[in-house]
């Protein structure tokens, strides 16, 4: 008999961020309130699962947002930096045009070629460190569940590249909303099924910068 192991990959809480900077990698950026409520609400959801090993990205949030599910789990959390937010030229500043990065000359020689990204870690390489996670996180939990805590992009590029779809996209139609729950189902080593859900999408106001 085949063993059956689910990776889910939780996408991290709202974050604090009233600048409304593309904090990406910077230290120091905490849940919000409602945050710290869509944790909570995704613990919950996954109550009545199998989770028998925990991992999650070491940025600040990613880290909160599994506070709780290591809780109710009695699971220590272990940190894999393969997780982490995706590299970005424009870490530590506001996007777009106006008053934004996109309105100085010097930002625009990273934008010149999105399939990469030009501005980015290349999404080849951001889906390769994130499927070796979610290797790592399969083996751990053979035969149960495992949740990765990690970001929007790392997550919605494994998905793209598990569903062998092209990596570069738009981003304002990536499916992982805050505290979303991408599920990749396994029989042994292969892949068999990939789903898609929001255990706190009632409490999502605003999806938040693209990428975080």
């Amino acid at each position: 008999m085949t063993d059956k192991t689910i990776v889910h990959l939780l996408r991290h809480g709202e974050v604090h961020n009233p600048e409304g900077i593309l904090y990406g990698r910077l230290p120091g950026y905490r849940l919000s309130e409602d945050g710290v409520l869509m944790a909570k609400a995704a613990a919950k959801w996954f109550a009545d699962r199998d989770v028998t090993a925990l991992f999650s990205s070491p940025m600040q949030r990613a880290l909160e947002t599994a506070a709780p599910l290591a809780d109710a789990f009695d699971l220590a959390v272990t940190v894999d930096d393969r997780l982490t937010e995706a590299g970005n030229h424009f870490e530590g500043l506001t996007f777009g045009a106006g008053q934004g990065s996109l309105r100085r000359p010097e930002h625009w020689r990273h934008l010149v070629n999105p399939f990469k990204p030009s501005w980015g870690e290349p999404y080849d390489e951001l889906a390769a460190r994130m499927k070796a996670a979610v290797i790592s996180a399969r083996d751990a939990a053979r035969g149960h569940e495992a949740v990765c805590v990690s970001h929007q992009l790392p997550i919605w590029v494994l998905r793209r590249r598990a569903e062998r779809r092209r990596l570069w996209h738009h981003p304002a139609r990536r499916e992982c909303g805050l505290c979303s729950v991408t599920s990749l189902a396994f029989e042994g080593s292969r892949l068999v099924e990939v789903s898609y859900c929001e255990p706190a999408g009632g409490l999502a106001k605003d999806p938040g910068v693209a990428g975080a």
